[in-house]
């Protein structure tokens, strides 16, 4: 099993920042990739940023590219969302999620979530 647990959220004006931190345990070794997604309220869960676990891959939907960045810490054990130039579409429930076999796009395809935490982006 691993485990996952977010932070970090919060609310920001339009045009700020926040940093997610997802803090990973468990069976570890078994993680081929890490991602982030975000689900509104009445919308469907949506890729945000993958990467993989030995992070040297990443990717991110058009919808955050130069502003979203994924990123890795070995030592903590920890994947960070960094969020620049936030918009109040952005707002939303982020999830951090593991993957066992590659890194997907699709929320289905991933085997282990965090409870979530809540990003509120304000005009």
């Amino acid at each position: 099993q691993v485990q996952l647990v977010e932070s970090g959220g919060g609310l920001v004006q339009a045009g700020g920042s926040l940093r997610l931190s997802c803090a990973v345990s468990g069976r570890t070794f078994s993680i081929y990739a890490m991602a982030w997604f975000r689900q509104a309220p009445g919308k469907e869960r949506e890729f945000a940023a993958g990467i993989r676990w030995t992070g040297d891959s990443t990717y991110y939907p058009d919808s955050v590219k130069g502003r979203f960045t994924i990123s890795r810490d070995n030592a903590k054990n920890t994947v960070y969302l960094q969020m620049n130039s936030l918009k109040p579409e952005d707002t939303a429930v982020y999830y951090c999620a593991a993957g066992r076999l590659a890194l997907w796009t699709r929320a289905q395809e991933y085997d282990y979530w965090g409870q979530g935490t809540q990003v509120t982006v304000s005009l």
